[in-house]
């Protein structure tokens, strides 16, 4: 017997990229959960920002923070035999990145290696990070209440290989963006995430039963992920796929989110003999 086990970012993915709209997925969500089908999302957000889109959207499952950082499971949704991490308010929490506190220093760090001042969102108040951003002054709130990882203005001045270079010898990892990067622990990582999410559900099946792993993200953060995932699908924005996604041998889902998931996630799992009704 086969577990599917679907991973996927939010943001131009499982959301529209412009106008944030799901409503297409909530039919299929809710036909995934009943079939315990775990939608697990893999994300740049904040707790408090995915916490909030779990409960419009109907989800349940584990999901992971931060570009990798951490695991959150819900303590009332638990699906392991085991709490599987450290409990922490409504969930129990697999730490794979560092305290909040330590990221920022360590921005700072960086930023004397560089000679090259960075901005965080740590420096930043509500309305300036809204100004960046566009959130409301609500999705900024939630999006400066971190817990393991520090996002920062990706410095114009600096190739992305000087910046990598200066990350890894202050000893973290980063994930380089367009407009913003993140500034993550050694150990984190979409992959990492995955790897261990993979790990706590193989412990809960019987032996004979194997995980085959959906992945569906649209941009480069998604790239950890989708390597470590048994069948990548990249989701295209309005002019086409990301070029860095282009030409690995992944599928690209027929449309941008959120009706291109909606079609992608069915077209895989009909891939394995599930059913599910658009």
């Amino acid at each position: 017997m086969t577990q599917l086990i679907i991973f996927t970012d939010l943001d131009g993915t499982l959301l529209n990229g412009e106008t944030y709209d799901y409503a297409a997925t909530v039919p299929i969500i809710q036909q995934l959960k009943s079939l315990k089908i775990p939608v697990i999302p893999v994300t740049s957000k904040t707790r408090a920002e995915v916490t909030t889109l779990r409960q419009d959207i109907g989800l349940s499952d584990p999901f992971v923070t931060e570009n990798g950082s951490g695991i959150f499971v819900e303590i009332n949704h638990n699906p392991f035999d085991n709490p599987p991490g450290d409990e922490d308010g409504d969930y129990y929490v697999v730490d794979l990145g560092c305290p909040y506190v330590q990221a920022r220093a360590g921005l700072r760090v960086i930023a004397n290696e560089l000679h090259h001042s960075l901005l965080g969102f740590g420096d930043m108040t509500i309305s300036r990070l809204q100004t960046y951003t566009g959130l409301s002054a609500q999705d900024a709130q939630e999006a400066k209440a971190r817990d393991f990882s520090e996002p920062f203005i990706t410095p114009k001045a600096v190739t992305s290989e000087q910046l990598i270079t200066a990350v890894e010898t202050v000893g973290f990892n980063v994930v380089v963006g367009d407009r913003f990067s993140h500034l993550i622990g050694p150990n984190a990582g979409k992959g990492n995430a995955v790897k261990r999410l993979v790990d706590l559900y193989q412990s809960i099946l019987p032996p004979a039963e194997t995980i085959v792993t959906i992945g569906l993200g649209n941009s480069p953060n998604d790239l950890d992920m989708l390597e470590h995932v048994d069948h990548a699908m990249v989701l295209p924005g309005v002019n086409g796929p990301h070029p860095q996604l282009q030409n690995r041998g992944w599928q690209i889902a027929p449309a941008p989110a959120p009706q291109g998931w909606v079609d992608a996630v069915v077209a895989l799992c009909q891939q394995f003999d599930v059913t599910l009704q658009k």
